[in-house]
């Protein structure tokens, strides 16, 4: 590994100071960091590179923030498929699993090739309005077609290979991985995934008819939503704002051809992350 992308939440000054230490570290060992001209801009050094090209000249990508800084981070990697390994900056992240305290430590397993690294699915979501693509995205967490600023529920047609599940009649409906399963989905009453089964699951949001249970696929499927009202919706991937959508257009969501590269944690497991993140055993 000879060359390791840095990416930061520079709206947080931890970002800043841990930079400034990070980087004399990793040429100590004779690493080059490629920083991000956010953060090079911050710190006062030039010739730094795009977010892009940060990703792209890269060995494996060291990603300072939150979940949210890693989700954005994760449409930056594409077809290179290196790997990233997540620090969190406040409190422990589904994705961002390791700590601050925890970072030299980790860096020094990575360096020397103890590393475990865990795949995660990706959804790509055509929008395709009259016969035409208007709109393709590749997401970590999910996709979600929700209503905008009216008060009435949409009509969303629903069908998976191509045979009907329902219409939904509901607020919206969330396209889950496993990996976006602990994000809006499990707000939305859906289950719990571990990250590396290969599965997807429809879960519909304050649907009129309570028996529209969560649904969990296989992540070889293609899922179709079609809009039959008349109100224009709103399509959200990864927690950002997308397109509105128009009655008549549809949504076809299924696994994309990359998946992420996760450095886990040395330091804790999955159903740690859990207990801690959603506070399991306390009273």
């Amino acid at each position: 590994m000879k060359r390791i992308g840095i990416i930061a939440k520079t709206d947080k000054p931890q970002a800043v100071e841990v930079s400034k230490e990070l980087i004399p570290w990793l040429k100590g060992r004779g690493i080059e960091p490629v920083i991000d001209e956010g953060l090079g801009a911050l710190l006062g050094i030039s010739g730094c590179c795009s977010k892009n090209q940060t990703a792209s000249k890269s060995d494996m990508l060291l990603v300072l923030g939150g979940d949210g800084t890693l989700l954005a981070a994760a449409g930056l990697v594409g077809v290179t498929g290196i790997p990233i390994l997540g620090v969190n900056l406040g409190s422990l992240g589904f994705l961002t699993e390791i700590t601050i305290d925890e970072l030299y430590p980790a860096m020094e397993r990575v360096l020397k090739g103890e590393y475990e690294i865990e795949e995660r699915v990706m959804l790509s979501v055509r929008i395709v309005r009259n016969g035409t693509e208007t709109g393709l995205f590749t997401v970590l967490n999910d996709v979600v077609v929700s209503r905008g600023s009216t008060a009435r529920i949409i009509d969303l047609e629903t069908k998976v290979n191509g045979d009907y599940v329902t219409t939904y009649k509901a607020d919206g409906l969330i396209v889950s991985t496993p990996t976006g399963s602990t994000a809006y989905s499990l707000s939305a009453g859906g289950p719990i995934i571990y990250p590396s089964l290969r599965v997807f699951t429809l879960t519909p949001i304050c649907p009129h008819t309570l028996t529209n249970r969560p649904v969990i696929i296989s992540d070889d499927s293609l899922v179709t939503i079609s809009l039959l009202s008349r109100e224009d919706v709103l399509l959200t991937t990864d927690g950002i704002s997308g397109p509105a959508i128009h009655y008549g257009d549809t949504i076809e969501v299924s696994k994309a051809e990359n998946t992420i590269k996760l450095i886990k944690s040395p330091y804790r497991s999955y159903y740690e992350v859990l207990r801690k993140k959603l506070r399991w055993g306390e009273r």
